[in-house]
């Protein structure tokens, strides 16, 4: 992992070099969160690049990128660590006849349990454990990029589980005491604003909150990531997208949905924004009927004052 983070501007050079154009206010958080050891709590709406930029910050720190992607109803089991039940089964299996011959002079059940003395806790050892997303980050052999994806769909109590990692980066389990990091991650947290997350959680993390972006700096990111679109197109493609979010519209298009228009532009070899192809294009940039609907029926006022009959 890249352990000297010059300034601010490094990450913003470096960013940019990967595809990702940022704000000074995102690189000032990505550093800050690097120097002080802090979590970032990244919210923002769906699609402006909160998933991506953990990518980024992985490709920046030289670091390995370890994912735990959030859902309702996700437990420790899932994101920390569980059992190999079936290897568990297996080895049960294969010691049966040994375990027969050994307690056959045994008459109870204290008895049989002294016999076996500390062999039940072998079950619960190191050879059986299998390790999720959380326990890989803070037993990597070097630093790592932690994400938690989509803090706000898991269940309150998971993110209160979360806490003791965030603030001491560590994690109790039952069966083998507290594992501490061996490495401390950088924890980046992604939400999208489904639900209000917890104070307990907001002031363990720093803050950082990414909307959609202003036209010059999306026309920027368009030409990092979609190069071969026209330049005169870009600038109409981003102006309608602009456009778009002011209105009252059910999903307003993010980023990814600029990106897909702009890749599937190319891809029809368009050279300016013409009615038919608008129209006949508006699934990518818009997610429902009825914001496609009123998409159509604002269209042809908008391209009139951009100059096109």
């Amino acid at each position: 992992m890249k352990t000297r983070i010059d300034s601010v501007e490094d990450i913003i050079r470096s960013f940019s070099e990967q595809g990702y154009i940022c704000s000074e206010r995102i690189a000032l958080a990505v550093y800050l969160a690097a120097q002080l050891h802090k979590p970032v709590l990244v919210e923002g709406p769906p699609g402006v690049g909160k998933t991506e930029l953990a990518k980024a910050a992985a490709a920046f720190l030289e670091a390995p990128l370890i994912r735990l992607q959030c859902y309702e109803g996700l437990d420790e089991s899932r994101a920390l660590y569980e059992w190999k039940y079936g290897k568990q089964l297996l080895y049960t299996q294969l010691l049966r006849d040994k375990l027969g011959g050994m307690l056959a002079d045994t008459d109870s059940l204290e008895a049989s349990m002294d016999r076996l003395g500390d062999l039940g806790e072998a079950f619960y050892s190191e050879t059986f454990l299998e390790p999720r997303p959380l326990l890989h980050a803070l037993r990597s052999e070097e630093p790592a990029v932690l994400l938690i994806d989509e803090i706000d769909k898991a269940d309150q109590e998971f993110e209160a589980f979360l806490l003791e990692l965030l603030s001491d980066f560590q994690i109790s389990i039952p069966e083998l005491g507290t594992v501490k990091a061996r490495h401390q991650p950088l924890v980046l947290l992604t939400s999208n604003d489904q639900r209000e997350l917890s104070d307990a959680l907001k002031r363990r993390c720093l803050h950082l909150y990414i909307p959609y972006p202003e036209a010059e700096l999306e026309v920027q990111i368009v030409a990092a990531r979609v190069p071969d679109l026209d330049a005169r197109l870009r600038e109409q493609l981003v102006a309608f997208i602009q456009y778009l979010r002011e209105q009252d519209m059910k999903k307003l298009p993010a980023i990814s949905e600029t990106l897909d228009w702009a890749r599937a532009l190319v891809l029809l070899h368009a050279d300016s924004l013409e009615q038919e192809q608008v129209v006949d294009t508006l699934n990518l940039v818009l997610k429902t009927e009825q914001d496609v609907t009123l998409a159509r029926e604002l269209l042809p006022a908008w391209l009139r004052k951009l100059g096109k009959r």
